[in-house]
């Protein structure tokens, strides 16, 4: 494998760190990137113009190659609790507030950030935009129900990267974009909701979801995969 660059969106979370590190750990990169809201170089899933702001600044920095292209981009932002509001267990529990607020954090921002960061994938050679997504995003496997605002953000946001990726096939047909759901992990997102000796450890979910996405080839269209690299339907 020739050298390449990374890019972590969302770095200061579990799974962000835990991939950075994964990028920083391999002789392989030449260049690991992570941005977050503490970084240097920062930006906000609710400011655009933070986002367009790192992008400009990451065109504009010279890389070990002379050009700050990326053979890997990762994000891996989002929330499940929003403004100490879990998740809704029943259809009464519904509010306007928190379903758009869910969609700003969950969809909204990381389609922004699909818009702005996507462009700098290397283009004459594979590539791969990867977004997490969660299996309570996927319409055909829920069986369950609840949990109203995530799974029709993290819906939305799987369309979104699909979308995307039919759009970009036609300047980088060697991109790969996938929506990975990387297992129940021990974070703050999970803590209230499952007990950690019942998770996984970031590293271990980066370490499979990375050999899920060493996996996949090139379709012209996204792909559902789990962190075992099973597919997982739309």
């Amino acid at each position: 494998m020739s050298r390449y660059q990374a890019l972590i969106l969302g770095a200061s979370g579990a799974i962000g760190q835990a991939f950075l590190t994964h990028f920083q750990n391999d002789a392989q990169c030449a260049l690991a990137v992570g941005l977050s809201r503490q970084s240097v170089l920062r930006f906000e899933l609710e400011d655009e113009d933070s986002m367009a702001h790192c992008a400009t600044a990451l065109r504009q920095t010279s890389g070990p190659y002379g050009v700050c292209e990326f053979k890997y981009i990762v994000d891996a932002t989002g929330a499940l609790t929003l403004d100490g509001q879990g998740p809704e267990k029943r259809l009464q529990a519904l509010n306007a507030k928190q379903l758009l607020r869910q969609f700003e954090v969950n969809a909204v921002g990381p389609a922004l950030l699909i818009k702005h960061f996507s462009p700098l994938l290397v283009t004459h050679e594979a590539a791969c935009y990867a977004t997490l997504s969660a299996r309570v995003g996927s319409i055909e496997d829920n069986h369950k129900g609840g949990w109203y605002g995530y799974r029709a953000a993290k819906a939305a946001r799987n369309m979104l990267l699909q979308t995307a990726a039919i759009e970009a096939f036609r300047q980088k047909p060697l991109a790969i974009f996938a929506a990975l759901q990387p297992g129940t992990v021990q974070s703050g997102l999970s803590a209230k909701f499952v007990a950690a000796e019942d998770a996984m450890t970031p590293e271990d979910s980066v370490s499979q979801m990375m050999r899920a996405l060493q996996s996949l080839k090139p379709t012209g269209r996204a792909q559902f995969v789990d962190y075992a690299g099973h597919t997982i339907p739309w």
